[in-house]
C-alpha cells in the first residue's frame, strides 16, 4: 500500500475504516512474533501492532492497529516534530536558553534532573527528550512550545487517533489527563515511514527528527533483538540503522521505529497494555516484543 498524496497544509493519513479487533494474517517471516503477541492477548494483555515494508508500504502485520492505546513517552515525538519544524523558521532560535522551573520537575525518567545546569538551549532539550526520555526536558519544551501548538502540528500531520495529552507528571489526579499520550499503531507506523522518507513536515525537519531519535538509548523492547549498542548506534552497524521511540509506564510497554538493513526496511509500531501486578507478566510482555524484534531483524537482514 503506497502512501496517499498529501496537500501542503495538512497531511493525509491512511483511510480510517473504524476496524476493531482485526488481526490480519502476517507475512511468513512474522509468524513467531504474531504467535507471541497472540499468547499475550489470550492471557489478558491488550495488544496492537502494525508493521509495513518501508519501500512499498505493504502491510506485513496488523493486529488491532486502529485501536487507540496508551503510548506513554511515544507521544513526545509529536512535540519533537513541532520543535523540528520550528527550527526551519529563521525567526525561531534553536539556541535560545530555557530555564527549568519548580513546576517542571518530575521524579521519573531522564538525565537533566541529576545535573547541576539550570538551563539548556531548545535544541539540546530536544536531544534529551529523544535520547533519554527526559521528562524534565519534555516539560520545559512543552511549556515553551505550548500543548495547543503540538495539537495543531498533530492535526497537520493528519493524525486523529494519536495525541500528546499532557505534560509529564509524577502522579495523575482526577483533573489531569489519564495518560501522557495515546495513539493508534497504524497512524504511528505511517508517521515514522513519512519521517524516514523526509515527507513529514519538511525534509530538513524530518531529518532533524531522525537525527534526534537515532540517539535513543532505550533498546530494551523490540529493538533489544537487533544487537545494536544502545549508547552508540546512530551510524549503524552490520548494515543496520535504526531510529525509534519507546513508551514505558505502569502497565504500558510500546515502541515505534524504523529499521533498515541490507535486504529491506520496515516501519513498525507495537503497544501493549496490561495489569502490571506481577513481574512474570511484565517479563512475558518484554519477551514477546523481543520475539517480534527477531522477526523484524530476519526480514531486513
Amino acid at each position: 500500500m503506497s502512501s496517499p498524496a498529501h496537500p501542503p497544509e495538512r497531511r493525509v493519513r491512511p483511510r480510517d475504516r473504524r476496524a476493531r479487533h482485526r488481526a490480519s494474517e502476517p507475512a511468513d517471516s512474522f509468524e513467531r512474533g504474531f504467535t507471541a503477541l497472540g499468547v499475550l492477548a489470550r492471557n489478558g494483555v491488550q495488544v496492537s501492532a502494525r508493521i509495513m515494508d518501508l519501500a512499498s508500504g505493504r502491510e506485513l502485520l496488523a493486529i488491532d492497529d486502529y485501536v487507540v492505546m496508551p503510548t506513554a513517552g511515544i507521544g513526545t515525538v509529536l512535540l519533537l516534530a513541532e520543535v523540528a519544524a520550528r527550527l526551519d523558521d529563521p525567526d525561531f532560535e534553536g539556541l535560545v536558553i530555557l530555564d527549568r522551573e519548580a513546576r517542571d520537575n518530575v521524579g521519573d525518567g531522564g538525565i537533566w534532573q541529576h545535573l547541576q545546569a539550570p538551563s539548556f538551549p531548545v535544541a539540546d532539550l530536544a536531544v534529551f527528550t529523544a535520547a533519554a526520555g527526559d521528562n524534565l526536558a519534555t516539560n520545559v519544551l512543552l511549556r515553551e512550545i505550548g500543548l495547543e501548538k503540538v495539537h495543531e502540528r498533530t492535526e497537520k500531520l493528519g493524525l486523529n487517533r494519536t495525541a500528546l495529552l499532557d505534560s509529564a507528571r509524577d502522579q495523575r489526579g482526577p483533573d489531569d489527563a489519564p495518560q501522557l499520550s495515546v495513539g493508534s499503531m497504524r497512524e504511528l507506523a505511517w508517521l515514522f515511514s513519512e519521517v524516514a522518507r523526509g515527507e513529514a513536515t519538511s525534509p530538513t525537519a524530518s531529518q532533524r527528527l531522525v537525527d534526534w531519535l537515532s540517539l535513543n538509548m532505550d533498546l530494551s523492547l523490540v529493538a533489544s533483538a537487533f544487537g545494536l549498542d544502545p549508547l552508540s548506534h546512530r551510524q549503524g552497524t552490520h548494515e543496520l540503522t535504526l531510529f525509534n521511540k519507546t513508551g514505558s509506564d505502569a502497565g504500558v510497554r510500546a515502541e515505534v521505529g524504523v529499521l533498515r538493513g541490507p535486504r529491506a526496511g520496515v516501519a513498525y509500531a507495537v503497544a501493549t497494555s496490561f495489569s502490571d501486578s506481577d513481574l512474570l507478566t511484565r517479563l512475558a510482555v518484554i519477551d514477546a516484543l523481543r520475539t517480534l524484534g527477531n522477526d523484524l531483524l530476519e526480514y531486513v537482514h
